[in-house]
């Protein structure tokens, strides 16, 4: 695991958690650890966008640069590289990450991690033959948080314990007060306490919501 951390960080990732996974979990053949990458910050977006696929015009940099990386990454681990995008079909990404004991369903209903909060995303996954030791895990955050602000914050009422009214929120987005949120990212999302020390840049929350709503 030692080694594998510097490969990733290297490339700015890190794993977000893993399991074991059982018979019933459809993997590749001789999968004995599922490891789970995301972004390491603070300095994740500046590494990503120096990288070739933010020069070139073609469609989605972020996925294509994620694909290149994470499949030499797994070429070099004799891992299999398996990935959030590029389906139909997909990938359950949001169950491995609940099976990972690192994400955790949060009071309005988005995944919350143990170190980026709600602003967790996943690049891909490594299949790796062995079965590695992985630490316990850690306790949901949203336990301690008292005030639990992702309740109230968002301006537009589109997102909170009671769901999430996505043609509201789109509907906010483009008004003027819904600048706030396509620039710098989700309310709710900015407001959780870990996001708040997770150290993601701006620029690339602005990047995601343009993604979401062009």
């Amino acid at each position: 695991m030692t080694d594998l951390a510097a490969r990733l960080a290297a490339d700015r990732l890190e794993v977000f958690g893993g399991f074991h996974p059982g018979p019933q979990d459809d993997l590749p053949d001789g999968t004995g650890t599922l490891l789970l990458l995301g972004p390491r910050e603070p300095r994740f977006w500046p590494h990503v966008t120096a990288a070739p696929e933010f020069a070139d015009g073609r469609p989605d940099p972020l996925d294509r640069w994620s694909a290149r990386v994470i499949t030499a990454i797994a070429e070099d681990t004799d891992a299999k590289p398996l990935f959030p995008f590029g389906g139909p079909p997909y990938h359950p990404f949001v169950a491995w990450a609940l099976r990972s004991g690192r994400a955790w369903q949060s009071p309005v209903g988005l995944l919350v991690h143990d170190r980026a909060g709600l602003m967790v995303s996943y690049r891909g996954a490594l299949a790796l033959p062995e079965r590695l030791n992985l630490p316990p895990a850690p306790p949901c955050p949203c336990e301690t948080c008292h005030d639990q602000p992702c309740r109230a914050a968002c301006p537009a009422a589109a997102l909170g314990p009671a769901g999430y009214d996505l043609d509201a929120c789109r509907r906010f987005l483009d008004t003027g007060a819904g600048r706030e949120c396509m620039e710098a990212g989700c309310m709710v999302r900015r407001i959780c306490p870990v996001s708040r020390g997770y150290g993601r840049r701006t620029a690339q929350s602005a990047f995601h919501m343009r993604a979401f709503h062009p």
